[in-house]
């Protein structure tokens, strides 16, 4: 026999106050569904299916074919949401999985452990509870005498007695398939909300005599679920915990993890060590012994082994080996940097490609270039590379030496061990071992100061 899931993923969440639906919003730079995806096939799930509403077709297109999508056009309540799925489980012998797609915290191991307690118990349907500190609005698990489950009871629906009952439904549950969807289907909106609870299928099994367990989950972390603004900061918080966690116990040293800031699916090697105020989105590969901070921001950067970044912005780009990175540097996308380079104060790069044991130390906008090996960029170089209309390249050959303050308009190209005489703006190609000079000759005026004080004349305001 087989096991399925099926994601709730279909409210919109009024209260994120928020035009994106509720479970792409992101927690460590991952939508919430996906989060809760993970989590179900890590569980063993082979057959998934998302249940789809409000902002459809943006869910769709971020779950990337990890699952099939049925539709709840209008939302009549969690069994109306799961009712939906049932044409696609027709054939299917097995357990199902039923998750809400806002619980980014729970684990794999978790789910794993709900479907064993449920298999092993005979159930038909199986419960996952919790005893949190504060049960808040969560529906309430009732009990008889004997400690059996009898039903679940929500917030809205609670006498003054059920509601002071600590144990409360997580809203995760492993049913057998048989007959799931009939049962379903016979479920009344007779509540508070004039919904179709899937809570209720828990009281109407016990009263047509069909097995129901509740098993408890160990950690109240796991299944926090968002429904605002502040419960998304709080799993932030928790997830990253998590992750900063497993980063320190895999050999990468965090000196603050209180101000450091990693997405998931971040890789990291061993002995690197990253200091205050850093942040890691996703996508982000960094190598071994790399330090990294105080004040780097990575996006989408590839890090090879023995770089460092100190207060820079990298965004989408290739660095080798043993580059050094900073202070106040800003690499925008489509960067690659070999072996041994180094990038300064205050400089910027764009789509630009710098080969081993180049230097642009400082002062410098390079953008659309190809440089070579060992070319030395000087202090206020910058790539006029675009006219108005369109972007052109700048190619600058190995061992060139660019002076300082040296405009190179593109498109043109320096020469193997070229030279640019300081403060030349260069308009034409400079051959290989060339000099390239171009600015205005120099005229000193003999006495300028004293001349133009006696042309002011007596009493004037000089």
């Amino acid at each position: 026999m087989g096991l399925a899931a099926v994601v709730l993923a279909a409210g919109k969440g009024t209260r994120m106050k928020s035009d994106l639906p509720k479970v792409l919003h992101k927690v460590c730079g991952t939508p919430i569904v996906n989060h809760v995806l993970s989590a179900v096939e890590e569980s063993g799930a082979g057959k998934i299916v998302v249940v789809a509403g409000y902002g459809g077709e943006q869910v769709v297109k971020q779950i990337e074919g990890r699952a099939q999508v049925v539709y709840q056009l209008q939302q009549l309540g969690t069994a109306h949401a799961l009712l939906q799925a049932g044409d696609l489980f027709k054939d299917f012998e097995g357990h199902i999985l039923v998750i809400c797609g806002d619980t980014p915290l729970i684990t794999a191991k978790t789910l794993r452990e709900m479907v064993i307690g449920h298999i092993n118990s005979g159930a038909a349907a199986t419960v996952l509870t919790a005893v949190p500190a504060n049960p808040g609005s969560y529906g309430r698990i009732i009990r008889d005498h004997g400690g059996g489950l009898i039903k679940i009871v929500e917030q809205k629906d609670a006498t003054p007695e059920q509601l002071a009952v600590r144990e409360i439904n997580t809203g995760m549950y492993c049913f057998k398939s048989e007959g799931l969807f009939e049962a379903l289907s016979r479920l009344t909106p007779d509540n508070a909300q004039g919904e179709y609870y899937l809570t209720d299928i828990i009281e109407a099994y016990v009263s047509s005599g069909r097995k129901v367990e509740a098993l408890a989950c160990a950690g109240e972390e796991e299944i926090l679920g968002i429904n605002d603004r502040c419960q998304l900061a709080e799993a932030e918080r928790i997830f990253r915990r998590r992750i900063l966690e497993q980063l320190m116990l895999s050999g990468v040293t965090i000196v603050d993890p209180a101000s450091t800031y990693v997405d998931s699916g971040v890789e990291i090697g061993l002995d690197t060590i990253i200091y205050p105020n850093t942040i890691l989105e996703s996508g982000c590969h960094v190598g071994e012994r790399c330090i990294l901070g105080p004040g780097a921001h990575l996006t989408g950067a590839r890090l090879g082994n023995d770089v460092t970044v100190r207060y820079s912005v990298l965004e989408r780009s290739e660095v080798s080996d043993g580059c050094s990175i900073g202070p106040f540097s800003y690499i925008r996308p489509d960067c690659r940097l070999g072996k041994n380079v180094k990038v300064g104060d205050f400089v910027e790069l764009k789509k630009t490609t710098i080969d081993e044991g180049s230097k642009v130390p400082h002062l410098s906008y390079v953008g659309d270039a190809a440089l070579g090996k060992k070319v030395n960029i000087g202090a206020g170089t910058i790539t006029c590379n675009y006219d108005g209309v369109s972007k052109w390249p700048t190619v600058i050959g190995d061992n060139a030496f660019i002076g300082s303050n040296t405009n190179l308009v593109a498109p043109v190209n320096v020469g193997d061990g070229a030279v640019t005489g300081a403060g030349s703006t260069i308009t034409k190609d400079v051959p290989p071992g060339a000099l390239g000079v171009a600015r205005g000759r120099q005229q000193n005026i003999a006495n300028w100061k004293k001349r133009k004080k006696a042309a002011a004349g007596p009493g004037e305001v000089k």
